[in-house]
């Protein structure tokens, strides 16, 4: 068992799994930045340690500084939370060098999920089903518009090594093809070091449909459920409810035990969320992402579940807690992220916290790492809190939400929470009617 487990990680996320931690009576150490030394996950821990200085690339992102600091308190364990470095799997593998335990799947899942192609082309060999599209990378200008002509417009091409929206283009007709096709190519290139791309069909109004699956690494694995995470704006989510207001039981059993078996089957171990588009009942795999999600707490709210916990557990060698027949979904859950921008163009607002009041009653968490008087730094995502809440059906979650939104306080910077309070006057909103592209849409008509 472990004794004392590394969060490689800052705000909100490192604060769960360090309460995680405290609840299984383990031991926890939080590594910070210079520039995060009075940021609330280093009170929160057991240990601290400083692994450099503000930029990421010189502290969360340094391989050498995290394994330091294992060694100098004794972990034997690390979380990488997600972002930074819970999917990068050379981390991973030098970690094990390390004989120390990464909490999440092996090296190798990481490395195939990782690139979008190979990705693709194992879930297809597992029996996911997949959009149409080019079987692997597609090299020249030639060969994209004759892929185009044949699965027909409109068609998204997609960096392989992307993610964020980045080195993503649609291409609307075979006029708009060379445009789109090497604007991705250079974006994956300038963001990712590598522009192969790939060609899939694009589809005009789906929903992004996600599926939670967890596995022990011995063959065993489930799924819990659905998340409908349709609500974005350029390719990052904002609102994500579970269960899906558009899913049927009968197709969340169906879809559901296509991707445990598939993950069951490679021997996956802990947390994963295979993402699919979801259109005129059909589902379409998108991408793996091999680690906690942002979003994970509204499948822990209707399950009653603690996927850290979980994922502690495995990683220890031990069973799962639970069996695909002990998951029943008990009522209807909402998260909200709340970010430090200034509507209506998103532009981050660090700064300092001059009043904070996080919101409570019945069904109510609200993870952040905020306090009054925190100054939040300019140097990394802008993500400050999520607000979930919990209602025995979709009514009662999205007036419980409107009631916790009038609650919050967060005073000394702007935040997205006004977007949420317009977001619920909606009627597409409340009937749960809306796709990938109505956030971006009503953006537009509201502010222009």
């Amino acid at each position: 068992m472990f004794n004392k487990i590394l969060i490689a990680n800052r705000g909100e996320i490192a604060l769960r799994v360090i309460r995680a931690c405290r609840e299984m009576g383990i031991q926890s150490v939080a590594v910070h930045s210079t520039a995060d030394a009075d940021a609330m996950h280093v009170r929160m821990a057991d240990e601290s340690v400083c692994i450099g200085p503000a930029a990421g690339t010189d502290s969360y992102l340094s391989m050498p500084a995290i394994i330091s600091a294992c060694e100098i308190t004794g972990a034997q364990a690390i979380h990488p939370g997600y972002g930074f470095l819970s999917e990068n799997a050379r981390f991973v593998q030098i970690v094990e060098d390390h004989g120390l335990t990464f909490i999440g799947p092996t090296a190798e899942h990481i490395r195939i999920m990782g690139d979008k192609i190979t990705a693709k082309d194992t879930m297809k060999a597992l029996g996911v089903p997949c959009v149409p599209g080019s079987d692997g990378g597609v090299p020249t200008l030639e060969d994209a518009k004759r892929i185009g002509a044949e699965i027909g417009y409109p068609v998204i091409i997609k960096a392989t090594a992307g993610g964020g929206g980045r080195g993503m283009k649609v291409a609307q007709t075979a006029a708009q093809m060379e445009q789109a096709f090497m604007t991705a190519r250079a974006e994956g290139k300038a963001a990712f070091g590598n522009d192969e791309v790939y060609i899939e069909k694009y589809l005009t109004t789906p929903r992004h449909i996600e599926i939670q699956v967890f596995g022990d690494g011995k063959g065993n694995a489930v799924h819990l459920g659905e998340r409908d995470c349709s609500l974005q704006r350029r390719h990052q989510k904002v609102f994500e409810e579970a269960p899906g207001p558009c899913i049927t039981p009968e197709e969340r059993a169906r879809i559901g035990k296509i991707c445990s078996d598939a993950v069951a089957k490679i021997n996956y171990i802990g947390a994963g969320t295979i993402e699919f588009l979801y259109e005129n009942g059909e589902f379409y795999f998108i991408e793996m992402n091999t680690r906690l999600q942002v979003e994970h707490p509204v499948t822990e709210a209707i399950f009653g579940v603690d996927l850290v916990r979980e994922q502690i557990r495995v990683a220890e060698g031990l069973p799962m807690s639970f069996t695909q027949d002990d998951l029943t979904i008990n009522g209807h859950a909402i998260e909200v992220r709340i970010n430090a921008e200034r509507l209506p163009n998103f532009s981050p607002c660090p700064g300092k916290i001059t009043a904070f009041h996080a919101p409570g009653g019945l069904g109510v968490r609200m993870d952040s790492a905020l306090y009054t008087g925190y100054s939040i730094p300019p140097y990394y995502d802008s993500l400050i809190g999520k607000l979930i809440v919990h209602g025995r059906d979709r009514n009662e979650a999205l007036a419980r939400l409107q009631r916790a939104l009038s609650e919050l306080i967060v005073d000394g910077i702007d935040t997205t929470v006004p977007l949420f309070h317009h977001l619920l006057q909606e009627p597409d909103i409340h009937s749960g009617q809306y796709n990938i592209h109505w956030l971006e849409h009503w953006l537009e008509q509201k502010f222009g």
